[in-house]
């Protein structure tokens, strides 16, 4: 976002705060703003039978002039506004002061080389090194950092050729999810002339040669452009051939189905995972020849799309597949693919009391990662399950990596909490040694403060976890400055991670407040079922009965508490303030999904989301989503909290329009003078990738905003 450096003090006199019975509209020598308009639509749908307005269809068109100058217009009127609030600065500062730390990203290891990201502290985008040994002389392989004067091209994912003697790495410009992929020799640093195009969320996958790379990809439009709403099909390419890539594989029997490519560790199978939900997914195969060539015909194993299914390993002609098929809480199979049917699936890791969350082999170990209450529990058994150790942890927080070959036993993991910085250790999955290789010296104390976990009851009884992050002489009282943070969707677990904004909150003299709600992977499938489509609504009183815990237990009080949430947690936020507006102190609402009933015509990605939050052309779903949309929840004449929403123009996965439309009706409707604003980032998308300095930007204007709005001094 282009800033505007201006000084003004529009904020001084406006009611920032949230109204109670008591206090339905503070006092304010200022009248309330005055805000950007737009001609309003009569568009009227029919879903079901019921008649359902859209007047604020225009913002949809987020090309038009109108909704660009409407935008524009936001924009002049939130960037002075959040630049006058006088602990902006402050906050600013020490955010940057605290970025300022050195970070490793968990190492690669392939054909012998090590491949790992490394920023020095404020570095924009984090660089790629390689190195011949671990501890040997790292050089710089590719610095992202180098591609663009605002830092805004980003280094997306990179893969390495099973020799290490290639990198295949894909680059995101302005924040898109699209993808383009590359290729560089790892020995001078040079790109090979091989580019791949219309890809994303997907890594490309090398055959066991290094001379060939299948990989996904979205259809080219006429005018050269992706057209990701139709579906990916798989494709060869083969390095240095200069004609088109050879489509393997396309589905054809189903709409919404794509799939995926994986080549086996020994090559000699190329998997097809196929993706139509995160609950509803297969796996095919293609054997393949000595040069990574398919051979034979594609062998659909599993084809029910009843579940998950993971492909982990194939072994001797035996697949492993984390499954929860008939068990919410995981296990871990085999499948004998040598024989024609394959053989029946035998467990190798049954279901346990703990969630499964991933699986990996190194060295012919199997490395299983539980969740318990929300953070990592991880244990090492042999091939037939049998059990080995337990990889120690250094507390209640997450461990995220255990990637590597089937044949070699060195694998890397990190581990971070609240207040701990993510360190990488390396594991020898044979012994069960670990090896600290880096840990970041963090210019603070954090010894003042502590997480604990807490449960509480949601309104249905249910018991939710939650982490409080605060200070240990915090006196309960009801006056600490609170934010709550939630997400509950997609079967995303929310575990214990390090966040220099947190730290800086704590600082401020905050409490931070992380809520594990349903529709995440906490409990398994089952927590995450009981958050989606008719169930949904769960999840918002699972935030809200977090809401009135802190309250109830005097951490904090209305006029106090803010809550936070990015994308299916902006929804989260939407959802809560419509519909408990007299709850909540402050609201920041960040790239959410906030029209429940057209989500899903923005892109053939976005249409995949049904499978947590149902289509609103079926009857039953549409009745869940109207009650809870929150586009549609918003009441004229409600006095709502202090709000700033924050999108992105390029974001396009979830595309900004809905924080437009969110926006435009909050502000229509706002009935006292707490502000409503909408803060549209340029150059960024939907958050990866997004260099330091924007990061630093947003979050000095979100906490800058809500101090203002809690009454933080």
């Amino acid at each position: 976002m282009t800033r505007i450096r201006t000084a003004t003090m529009l904020l001084l006199g406006l009611c920032l705060g949230a109204a109670s019975a008591a206090d339905a509209v503070r006092p304010s020598s200022m009248p309330a703003l005055t805000y950007p308009t737009i001609a309003p639509s009569s568009q009227v749908d029919v879903y079901n039978g019921v008649r359902v307005a859209d007047p604020w269809r225009s913002l949809e068109a987020i090309g038009e002039a109108s909704t660009k100058k409407w935008v524009e217009a936001q924009n002049a009127l939130s960037q002075p506004i959040l630049e006058s609030i006088p602990a902006r600065a402050k906050i600013k500062r020490r955010l940057t002061e605290l970025w300022n730390y050195e970070r490793y990203d968990v190492p690669v290891k392939r054909g012998g080389r090590y491949f790992y990201l490394r920023n020095d502290g404020l570095q924009d985008q984090s660089v790629l090194y390689v190195a011949d040994t671990l501890e040997g002389q790292a050089r710089v392989l590719l610095d992202p950092n180098l591609m663009s004067k605002d830092a805004t091209v980003a280094l997306g994912e990179f893969v390495p050729s099973p020799d290490g003697r290639l990198l295949a790495y894909s680059l995101s410009d302005g924040g898109t999810d699209w993808r383009s992929w590359h290729v560089r020799d790892v020995a001078t640093g040079k790109d090979l002339p091989d580019v791949l195009k219309f890809i994303k969320f997907r890594d490309v996958t090398w055959t066991a040669d290094s001379r060939s790379i299948y990989y996904a990809r979205y259809p080219q439009r006429a005018d050269g452009s992706g057209d990701d709403s139709r579906q990916m099909s798989v494709y060869l390419h083969k390095l240095g051939a200069g004609s088109a890539d050879a489509q393997i594989f396309a589905i054809t029997d189903h709409p919404t189905r794509y799939p995926f490519p994986q080549v086996s560790d020994d090559g000699r199978y190329l998997v097809l995972g196929v993706y139509d939900g995160s609950q509803s997914t297969g796996i095919y195969y293609q054997r393949l020849d000595a040069e990574g060539m398919t051979t034979g015909p594609v062998v659909r194993l599993l084809n029910t799309f009843d579940a998950d299914y993971q492909f982990i390993a194939a072994i001797d002609d035996v697949f492993y597949i984390r499954t929860n098929s008939g068990t919410p809480n995981g296990r871990l199979m085999a499948i004998d693919v040598s024989k024609q049917p394959a053989a029946a699936s035998r467990d190798v890791i049954p279901q346990k009391e703990f969630a499964l969350i991933d699986v990996s082999i190194v060295g012919k170990r199997v490395i299983s990662q539980y969740l318990k209450d929300a953070h990592s529990l991880v244990s090492v058994t042999d091939l037939s399950g049998r059990a080995l150790y337990d990889v120690a942890l250094p507390g209640l927080g997450q461990a995220i990596g255990f990637s590597g070959d089937v044949d070699d036993p060195e694998t890397f993991f990190a581990y971070t909490d609240f207040l701990t910085p993510m360190s990488v250790s390396k594991l020898d999955s044979a012994s069960g040694q670990i090896k600290l290789f880096r840990a970041p010296k963090l210019k603070a104390d954090v010894s003042p403060y502590m997480t604990e976990q807490v449960f509480y009851r949601s309104k249905d009884g249910t018991r939710v976890p939650m982490f409080i992050t605060r200070k240990r002489d915090l006196v309960k009282n009801g006056s600490a400055p609170t934010m709550l943070y939630g997400y509950g969707g997609f079967n995303i677990p929310q575990q214990p991670g390090f966040s220099v904004p947190v730290l800086v909150w704590l600082e401020m003299g905050g409490v931070f407040a992380q809520a594990n709600l349903r529709g995440g992977s906490e409990y398994g499938e089952a927590w995450h079922e009981a958050g989606t489509k008719s169930h949904k609504q769960n999840v918002f009183d699972d935030f809200i009965a977090a809401a009135e815990w802190l309250i109830a237990q005097k951490y904090t009080s209305t006029p106090k508490l803010a809550i936070r949430g990015r994308s299916n947690g902006g929804l989260l936020v939407g959802a809560a303030i419509t519909q408990r507006p007299e709850l909540f102190g402050a609201a920041l609402p960040a790239v959410g999904v906030l029209d429940m009933l057209r989500y899903h015509t923005a892109s053939a990605n976005a249409r995949q989301w049904s499978t947590d939050y149902g289509l609103s052309d079926n009857a039953d779903d549409f009745k869940a989503q109207y009650a809870y949309s929150p586009l549609h929840n918003v009441k004229v004449g409600t006095c709502y909290p202090p709000t700033l929403v924050t999108t992105a123009d390029r974001d396009d996965r979830v595309v900004p329009w809905h924080s437009y439309k969110f926006t435009a009706a909050l502000q229509k409707a706002q009935k006292c003078s707490n502000p409503v604003l909408l803060r549209v980032e340029t150059r960024a998308g939907h958050g990866a990738g997004k260099p330091v300095w924007m990061q630093i930007e947003d979050f000095a204007d979100q906490w800058a905003f809500v101090s203002l709005a809690l009454r933080m001094e």
